[in-house]
């Protein structure tokens, strides 16, 4: 067993969310450093990570931005606390100074920051259209003129009739509906008109070097930001 899969094994023991299915922990953290890398994310960048749970992203994030640079919204703090044990040494910790929240409304300015990317892996697969209404705002008000907001989604068979309309979270291993497993779906058109009413475009993110898990990635952006 290699390091980050007895890391993740023991963060399991421990009766934590690893975010997704075992074996996607190593590399689901990988895809999201490299999908960041691709879209030009350097150490002096600023970064808020949604939903971080238990770092693993985060950890790679913290070894790779400079100290002060990196955000993590998580309500379970346990989490945190748990994947910085496991991931981190101590001395890193220290040196770069990662901070943390906790609150549920997912607010972004509880920091005081602005940002250059925001990070929301299999965020909007569990949230309902208001707090991700909230996300766009919050990313508008509190993102650098250039900054991008990098989430992830499923989209429904038939939009009108497997999106998700109701107004709570959705945990993971709860029952959404049968046959569409354990994660809610918005509709890419719903999620255009949402951006564009805010004054942001959206794309899909074709590359499938960073796709797994079956899920979408979006890039959001001002609709005067450069590609």
């Amino acid at each position: 067993m290699n390091q980050m899969a007895d890391a993740a094994a023991r963060l399991k023991a421990a009766g934590l969310y690893l975010g997704g299915p075992d074996h996607l922990f190593d590399e689901g953290g990988r895809k999201q450093l490299m999908i960041l890398l691709h879209h030009g994310l350097t150490p002096d960048s600023r970064l808020l990570d949604i939903g971080c749970g238990s770092l693993r992203a985060g950890h790679w994030l913290i070894r790779l931005l400079d100290p002060d640079r990196y955000y993590g919204i998580e309500p379970g703090f346990e989490m945190v606390d748990a994947g910085l044990r496991a991931l981190l040494p101590a001395e890193i910790v220290t040196a770069k100074r990662p901070r943390f929240d906790t609150n549920r409304d997912v607010d972004f300015s509880v920091f005081g920051a602005r940002f250059d990317y925001v990070l929301a892996r299999s965020i909007w697969t569990h949230a309902p259209k208001r707090a991700i209404l909230s996300m766009l705002d919050g990313f508008l008000t509190n993102g650098a003129p250039h900054a991008v907001f990098l989430t992830s989604f499923l989209e429904p068979p038939l939009p009108w009739f497997d999106e998700y309309r109701g107004e709570s979270w959705v945990p993971p291993g709860a029952n959404v509906r049968p046959g569409l497993g354990n994660m809610v779906r918005h509709s890419f058109g719903w999620i255009r008109r949402a951006c564009s009413a805010r004054g942001l475009r959206v794309d899909r993110v074709r590359n499938r070097a960073f796709a797994f898990g079956g899920q979408t990635w979006l890039a959001i952006r001002r609709d005067e930001a450069p590609r």
